[in-house]
């Protein structure tokens, strides 16, 4: 039930005055005239809007800030209700009047129209209410101090934008440049944008022209081809003809993206304003339209030396245009993007070079004594891994002997790949003085410490007779050769094993085996059967579990090894040498 107050007099700013002067400058006996007027300043000055309401909730006063908000002067707000003053602000009544009922004040952030001139069609304000009550504590009314808040929540969604974009960078460091792997770097950089900042995107990267190729780039065109591609579920079957990875694109010399492109900045287009550029890129802008794009934006991918390629964005149906705050958060992400990129180029480069020399190092092995065949393959890692050091050779000795030879050279890359061709032309160098397994491995050893080489390789030697029917090994660090009997049994021939070569303090053993009559040995490095969760003892008992069939020729056995147990991209490199003797009964 409402308080039963009867209602006050309004009073307008100009009473005052007039009530001073009549008071003589005292109120109830007290000289308050100062203190009134200063007080009075006070609230008729302040940016805070202020208003009396009585408990009809009808103006007894407003301040002139709050006459200037509301669009109408003080004296039209008298005796007028918050909803006559404020169409659309009949809903705070309700509110208001449990002030008048509880007296515990209330916090309004309301919206409604306003008299006065403005841009904003509905006004936002923030007002605090509190419950007025005489000496007696009969409640009179209320009094509500507040503030406009249009202006300001105007930006909210614009600040809220500014801290999904921060957001967006942020995630981008996680998100983009987790492999060497140039197309899934691509792949990462189109996912990422999609659907954050656009429906769908590419990324382009320069094609070279091969020698002969049935594509040659026109002179001034620089040609780039889509390395990835990503797109929002509701587009993607739409712009399948116009997206999909592996297609090109060209920008002509002289071209507006071209010169954007060149000078380093974006290229925003909006399709809806019906203006095409010149040249072979309106043909795509008007596949783009037919599959409902609005809006394009191409954005250079880059280092500081050279350009790598361009992310190119599109946005379609109720998306809205791109803007230039997009455009710089777009050259932000390819900014990042191409650093992740150029290691990649970098790595390609690098793992090209290495693999095109071990493979021009590791040719095939010089042909032994006709009384040995051999069969031998060498697989590079996966392109995740940079290229190792592994070697194989079989060398024909006097007195029909052959040395088998296989090793690892620690560690990856070029440096990697020379060193290998050291250790393979040291070794064949020592195979031809005479010296007995250990012997070799033994000056092997010395050779490379003092020359203050810093790559130990591990390796295995396997010296046959067929006229002893022995085979004599030597091992400095390196895997347990595997005989397969011609009754099909695999066994793991067990050999002491001498530290890696290059340390110079190596103590090596030779031991001396019988040789198995038709039987195969097989030598090979630790990236056929390493694992990085398996204990080594397991990856070789795994080799004795090998399905073999002993009178298959070499090539099928290396094949049929290769297969059962490499189920996936190998993490090293693998080599693997495979003899038999076929005009003697004995190895």
């Amino acid at each position: 039930m409402e308080p039963d107050v009867p209602a006050a007099q309004p009073l307008i700013s100009s009473d005052v005055e007039a009530v001073l002067a009549a008071a003589g400058g005292v109120v109830a006996g007290l000289p308050l005239g100062r203190e009134y007027r200063a007080l009075h300043r006070s609230v008729e000055g302040t940016k805070a809007g202020l208003a009396v309401l009585d408990t009809e909730l009808r103006y007894l006063y407003v301040n002139p800030r709050m006459a200037r908000v509301d669009g109408l002067s003080a004296e039209a707000h008298l005796g007028r209700t918050l909803a006559d003053v404020l169409p659309g602000a009949a809903r705070a009544g309700q509110v208001l009047r449990e002030v008048l009922r509880d007296g515990r004040p209330r916090q309004l952030v309301g919206t409604g129209f306003a008299h006065a001139p403005s841009p904003h069609v509905r006004h936002e304000w923030r007002v605090t209410f509190h419950r007025l009550e005489d000496e007696h504590g009969k409640v009179v009314g209320l009094v509500g101090v507040g503030l406009e808040i249009t202006e300001p929540l105007r930006y909210l969604p614009e600040l809220e934008r500014a801290h999904q974009r921060m957001a967006l960078l942020d995630t981008a460091v996680t998100r983009i440049g987790n492999t060497l792997d140039i197309d899934a770097t691509c792949g990462e950089l189109a996912d990422f944008v999609v659907p954050g900042l656009a429906d769908a995107a590419g990324v382009e990267l320069f094609q070279q022209d091969r020698p002969g190729g049935r594509r040659q780039t026109p002179p001034g065109v620089m040609r780039l081809r889509r390395a990835a591609f990503s797109a929002a579920p509701q587009v993607r079957a739409a712009l399948r003809e116009i997206g999909s990875a592996g297609v090109y694109v060209e920008y002509e010399a002289g071209s507006p993206i071209r010169q954007r492109l060149d000078a380093g900045r974006s290229w925003m287009h909006d399709l809806s304003a019906g203006d095409v550029p010149e040249g072979s890129y309106a043909d795509r802008i008007a596949r783009y339209r037919a599959a409902g794009v609005h809006s394009v934006l191409i954005t250079p991918v880059g280092t500081e030396d050279r350009l790598l390629g361009t992310l190119s964005m599109v946005r379609v149906g109720p998306s809205p245009a791109f803007t230039r705050e997009d455009a710089v958060v777009a050259q932000e992400l390819a900014a990042r993007a191409a650093r992740a990129l150029d290691r990649a180029f970098r790595y390609a480069r690098e793992h090209a070079m290495a693999l095109e020399l071990q493979r021009a190092l590791l040719t095939e092995p010089t042909v032994p004594h006709p009384n040995l065949e051999t069969a031998f393959r060498y697989l590079p890692a996966d392109d995740t891994t940079v290229v190792g050091g592994d070697w194989f050779d079989s060398l024909a000795l006097s007195r029909d002997r052959n040395l088998l030879v296989i090793g690892d050279v620690m560690g990856h890359g070029v440096e990697a790949a020379v060193a290998m061709s050291h250790y393979r032309s040291m070794l064949r160098a020592l195979a031809d003085t005479g010296l007995r397994p250990h012997e070799m491995l033994h000056h092997a050893d010395r050779m490379v410490a003092d020359a203050g080489f810093e790559r130990v390789a591990t390796c295995l030697l396997a010296l046959g007779d067929p006229r002893a029917n022995t085979v004599s090994y030597s091992n400095a660090g390196h895997l347990p050769p595997v005989r397969i009997t011609p009754q099909g049994h695999i066994e793991i021939v067990p050999l002491p094993v001498g530290p890696p070569l290059g340390t110079g303090f190596g103590v090596y053993e030779t031991v001396t085996r019988p040789g198995v009559p038709g039987g195969t040995l097989l030598l090979y490095t630790d990236g056929l059967v390493e694992r990085r969760d398996e204990d080594i003892d397991d990856s070789l008992r795994r080799l004795t579990r090998l399905r073999l069939s002993p009178r298959d020729s070499l090539e099928k056995i290396v094949d049929d090894v290769l297969a059962q147990l490499m189920s996936g991209p190998a993490e090293d490199d693998v080599a693997v040498l495979a003899a038999r003797v076929h005009r003697l009964t004995h190895l």
